[in-house]
């Protein structure tokens, strides 16, 4: 082929879909028009499709990343009001966001606080701004993954189902203190926690402190084994907040026109 001959883009295409190329796919066309028109070198053409498809499929990824992350919605940093919570510092919030130390070396997360009181959306908040920033996060209610795992359990299939689980960086639970307390569910997560430990992350949201943990796991030893596990290497957050759905009843009863008597979430957590 030489440099006068036409371009068969029916073909180019195919070629370019074989490839999973698609942003040049897209773009070839008007870029080599433009180029053509400009006198690009060949290498200025080839870097710029270059680079268009590194964004495009980066901007992919973190679509993919968020469809499998099941966060809830409308839950950021951004409508997150650090404010009404003086007890969380949001440079140490930002900071974790970066993620790159601590889920690298498989550190952990827990946040203490009542309900309402912004737990939830700070977790998930914190979840999307790890996946925008390359990470994968998985959110799940943590009775539901549970349950999930003792399906798995009876299908002797645990051990291949945590593993699965290792895709992601960080798996964020929430509301641990509604695990039902008996002994299958227990058993399982304590060896999702025991699996995961100093290799991949976990996020906990809990009502409950550590010293009320033996009303989730009824084993002295293994309350005290996953507490272990889980500290280890964490950070813990505390919300020591008024439950904001409490205070918004409360305004309600009091009626229009009288301010509240405290700061609250500009958007309803949990």
């Amino acid at each position: 082929m030489t440099a006068s001959d036409p371009i068969d883009a029916a073909r180019l295409n195919l070629l370019l879909n074989e490839l999973r190329l698609p942003a040049i796919k897209h773009l070839w066309s008007a870029f080599t028009e433009r180029a053509d028109k400009e006198g690009w070198p060949a290498a200025r053409l080839l870097s710029a499709l270059a680079e268009h498809e590194i964004a495009e499929g980066g901007q992919r990824r973190i679509e993919r990343h968020l469809a499998e992350a099941r966060l809830p919605p409308g839950k950021t940093l951004a409508g997150f009001n650090f404010d009404a919570v003086p007890t969380i510092s949001k440079a140490r919030v930002m900071a974790l966001v970066a993620g790159d130390s601590w889920l690298e070396a498989g550190a952990n997360l827990i946040l203490f606080g009542p309900p309402g009181g912004g737990k939830t959306h700070l977790a998930a908040a914190i979840g999307l701004g790890l996946i925008e920033n390359g990470w994968r996060v998985l959110f799940t209610r943590t009775t539901d993954l549970v349950q999930k795992l003792q399906v798995a359990r009876r299908e002797l299939a645990l051990e291949a189902a945590i593993t699965r689980l290792d895709k992601y960086h960080l798996i964020i639970l929430d509301d641990l203190a509604y695990v039902t307390k008996d002994q299958p569910e227990t058993s399982v997560l304590f060896e999702l926690i025991s699996a995961r430990y100093e290799r991949r992350s976990i996020a906990i949201t809990a009502n409950q402190p550590f010293g009320d943990w033996n009303r989730i796991f009824p084993d002295p030893a293994m309350t005290l084994a996953a507490v272990d596990r889980l500290v280890h290497h964490s950070t813990i957050l505390e919300l020591n907040v008024e439950s904001y759905r409490r205070r918004e009843a409360i305004d309600q009863q009091r009626g229009p026109g009288r301010p509240a008597s405290r700061a609250t979430l500009k958007t309803q957590p949990d």
